[in-house]
C-alpha cells in the first residue's frame, strides 16, 4: 500500500469537493441570507486541508492496485466528516455531531434517511447544500474526480473500478477511463437540467425545482419540505419525478449506448433494463389494485400506489401521503423491493435487478441438472453466457450481503428499543439506501439514540460501496499484501 499516493489523492477529491461549498454561498447571496460566511469559511477550509495534502505528498509514487478501495472508503469518510460541519454550525438546526455524520453520510450515499425536521424553516443555502450532497452523491464524486486525474498526473481506473456500481466494474464506455467518466456525468446532468426544467414547468419554483431534481436523478429523496412531494399536490409534478426516477434506476452505461446508436429499442433488448420495466409495472399494479379494494385509506389509489411503489422500488425514498396505515401486505410488498432495487450501473441501491435475474437463472439452471444430470446447461444473459466466475461472485455478494444485513439488524436490535418492525425496516432501509423505513422510522430517525444512528451510517456507507469496497479492509490478507 503506498500511503502517499493514497493521501495525494484524498486530497485531490477532497479539494474538488470543497467547490460545492460556493453553490450555496451564491444561494446564501441571493436569498439574503446571512450563512455566506460560514459557508465561505467551511470552503477555505475543506479546501486548504485538500490542497494541503494534495502538495505534501505530490510527485510521490502512483496507486498501486488494491490502493483505490483505500482511497475510495478513505474519502467517503472524509467527506461525511467534512460535509457534516455546515448541519454542526448552523444555529437554526442545532444538530449534535452524531446527528450531523448521519445526515451528511445519508446525503452523500444518496440514502435519504433524514435526523432533521422543520425544514421549511431553514435557510434555503443548507437546504441547497442538502440537496447537493445527494446529486454529487449519485454518480459519485470520485467519479467526477477520475475525469480530471489524468491531468494530475494520477490514473484513474483503480477508483473506478473501487466505485462504481454494480457487478461489472470492468467495461469502459470509451477507451480511456476519463472519458468515461465524463460521459456519465454529461448524461448525468443532462437528466438533472432536464428533470428540473419539468419540474419548473409544472408549477416547482426555480430553487424547489433544481433542489428536487438533484434528489430524484440521484436517487436520494431529500425534500425542501417535511411533506416530501406531498407538499406540491401535483400529480403532473408526481409523474414526472416518476418518469425520472425510472430512467435514473436504469444502467447509465445502457443510456449512453442508447444516445450514441440512437436506438431506444436497446433499452428492451437489454435483459436487466427489460426485468427492471416489468418489475415497476408489476408492482405498482399490485399496489393499486390492493389500494383500490381499500378505498377508505387512499382518495387517489391510483397515483398514489404507482408513486410510491416506484419510489420505494428505485430506493428513492419521495413520499406524497403517509402510508404506514396501507395494508400490511403492501408495506411487505414495498419493502420486498427495495432489496433488489435498481439497475447494476445506476444511482439505485439494493442487490441490483441484474444479479436477481441472475439468481433466478442460477436457479433454473439447478432445477434443470436435476432433471437431466448429465446435461451441460449455460446461464446466458440474452445470448450472451455468463461465466461461472461472476456466477460465483454473484453468489458470494449476496451470501455476504445477507449476512452483513442479519448482523447489522441483531446489533441494532440489542442496542436501541426499536420494535421488530422498525429494527428490520431501518436496517433495510439504510443498508439499501432507500431512505424511510417503516414504524418509528417512516417519517424520519430523529428519536434514535446515537449508537443505533452510527451502525445505520455504517450500513448506509455498506450498501453504497456494495460491501466487498468496504469489507476488504477489514480482512488482514488486504493489508498483509
Amino acid at each position: 500500500m503506498h500511503l502517499t499516493a493514497i493521501l495525494r489523492v484524498t486530497g485531490i477529491l477532497l479539494s474538488t469537493f470543497s467547490l460545492t461549498l460556493l453553490a450555496p454561498v451564491a444561494v446564501a447571496l441571493i436569498y439574503d441570507e446571512n450563512s455566506t460566511s460560514q459557508f465561505g469559511a467551511l470552503f477555505l477550509l475543506t479546501g486548504g486541508v485538500g490542497c494541503a495534502l494534495w502538495l505534501a505528498f505530490r510527485g510521490g509514487r502512483e496507486l498501486r492496485s488494491g490502493d483505490g478501495f483505500v482511497v475510495t472508503v478513505l474519502f467517503y469518510l472524509a467527506l461525511a466528516l467534512f460535509g457534516a460541519l455546515p448541519f454542526m454550525y448552523d444555529k437554526t438546526l442545532n444538530a449534535s455531531f452524531t446527528d450531523a455524520i448521519f445526515e451528511s453520510m445519508s446525503g452523500l450515499t444518496t440514502t435519504g434517511a433524514t435526523v432533521f425536521t422543520n425544514l421549511d424553516s431553514l435557510p434555503r443555502s443548507l437546504l441547497f447544500y442538502r440537496q447537493l450532497l445527494q446529486w454529487f452523491g449519485g454518480m459519485g464524486i470520485i467519479v467526477l474526480a477520475v475525469a480530471i486525474l489524468p491531468m494530475l498526473g494520477v490514473g484513474g481506473m483503480q477508483l473506478y473500478r473501487a466505485e462504481s456500481p454494480g457487478p461489472v466494474k470492468d467495461n469502459k464506455l470509451t477507451p480511456r477511463i476519463a472519458g468515461t467518466a465524463k460521459a456519465l456525468w454529461v448524461i448525468y446532468v443532462s437528466l438533472t437540467v432536464s428533470c428540473a426544467g419539468a419540474y419548473y414547468a409544472f408549477g416547482m419554483d426555480a430553487f424547489d425545482a433544481i433542489c428536487h431534481a438533484f434528489s430524484t436523478v440521484a436517487i436520494g429523496g431529500y425534500s425542501t419540505h417535511d411533506l416530501s412531494l406531498g407538499y406540491f399536490n401535483s400529480t403532473s409534478i408526481e409523474i414526472t419525478a416518476m418518469v425520472f426516477m425510472v430512467i435514473s434506476a436504469i444502467n447509465f452505461g445502457l443510456h449512453f449506448s442508447v444516445f450514441r446508436q440512437k436506438r431506444p429499442a436497446l433499452y428492451w433488448s437489454d435483459p436487466e433494463a427489460r426485468l427492471f420495466l416489468c418489475l415497476m409495472v408489476a408492482g405498482s399494479a399490485i399496489v393499486v389494485w390492493v389500494l383500490t379494494q381499500n378505498p377508505a385509506i387512499s382518495d387517489s389509489p391510483v397515483m398514489d400506489g404507482a408513486f410510491h411503489f416506484v419510489s420505494i422500488a428505485t430506493t428513492t425514498g419521495f413520499a406524497t401521503v403517509d402510508y404506514s396505515a396501507w395494508p400490511t401486505g403492501v408495506l411487505i410488498v414495498l419493502l420486498s423491493a427495495t432489496f433488489a432495487g435498481g439497475c447494476a450501473g445506476s444511482t439505485a441501491g439494493g442487490l441490483k435487478i441484474i444479479r436477481v435475474l441472475l439468481i433466478y437463472l442460477q436457479g433454473v439452471r439447478e432445477v434443470r441438472t436435476l432433471v437431466h444430470p448429465n446435461g451441460v446447461f449455460t446461464v446466458k444473459l440474452g445470448l450472451s453466457p455468463v461465466p461461472d466466475r461472476v456466477i460465483a461472485a454473484m453468489w458470494s455478494f449476496c451470501a455476504v450481503y445477507a449476512l452483513s444485513f442479519f448482523f447489522l439488524f441483531i446489533l441494532v436490535g440489542l442496542i436501541s428499543d426499536l420494535d421488530f418492525e422498525s429494527a428490520f425496516s431501518a436496517v433495510a432501509a439504510c443498508l439499501n439506501n432507500v431512505g424511510p423505513g417503516l414504524g418509528s422510522v417512516i417519517a424520519n430517525y430523529q428519536a434514535l439514540n446515537d449508537p443505533t444512528k452510527w451502525i445505520l451510517a455504517f450500513a448506509m456507507l455498506l450498501g453504497r460501496l456494495e460491501i466487498f469496497t468496504l469489507l476488504v479492509l477489514l480482512t488482514p490478507t488486504f493489508w498483509r499484501r
